[in-house]
């Protein structure tokens, strides 16, 4: 009687210890299921301008004329508005209450013939022109244009290979071909120019 009660005894130890033993870790383990979200907050330090024309010539002035007072290009688009019809549209961003001292210089690049953009881009690179962006625009004047955006770069000068094919199945062969030779991805459009039809252009560049 004595060894039975001695043996309830202890199984009743064991349990209270498992139990003692549990309760931290069940505690661990809520406090490490909770997440902290942090709330997104709106930066309100920048203000941007829209420039918006259907002459790719008039959209190079005055995308200097925003460079000056310290706009950055952001993004381009070139499409239909309701308003202006064909327009090219470019958005320029910088530090609200212009408050910087930065100036920028572009030059834009327009052609139907994507065959001219490549040496067109790396006469504009020899000068200290860098890649910042391409689409195509379709214009009053110039019919549907592939469009690069070049910036006055600061560092050191760039070089550039201008892929384009109707055919998509061949353009990973061709990226490939011009990578083993050190040049990265830029950018793609998919542009129906007057003289290739509809081609898929790839831009890759590499460091001179």
């Amino acid at each position: 009687m004595i060894r039975f009660l001695t043996l309830i005894c202890l199984l009743t130890l064991c349990a209270s210890s498992i139990c003692v033993a549990k309760t931290p870790r069940a505690k661990a383990a809520k406090k490490s299921a909770s997440v902290t979200i942090t709330p997104f907050v709106q930066r309100g330090d920048m203000e941007y301008v829209l420039l918006a024309t259907n002459k790719t010539g008039s959209m190079q002035k005055e995308m200097n004329e925003a460079g000056v007072e310290g706009y950055r290009f952001e993004g381009t688009m070139g499409g239909q508005t309701s308003i202006g019809g064909n327009e090219s549209v470019v958005i320029m961003g910088r530090p609200k209450g212009g408050k910087t001292t930065a100036s920028y210089q572009y030059k834009l690049l327009a052609t139907n013939k994507t065959s001219t953009m490549q040496k067109e881009m790396n006469q504009a690179a020899a000068a200290g022109f860098i890649y910042r962006g391409q689409t195509v625009f379709e214009t009053t004047f110039g019919g549907k244009e592939v469009v690069v955006l070049m910036e006055m770069g600061s560092g050191d000068k760039e070089e550039y290979q201008l892929l384009a094919t109707t055919k998509t199945s061949t353009m990973q062969k061709e990226m490939n071909q011009v990578a083993a030779q050190g040049f990265l991805f830029c950018g793609i459009t998919v542009a129906e120019t007057a003289f290739g039809g509809k081609e898929l252009v790839v831009i890759m560049r590499r460091s001179r």
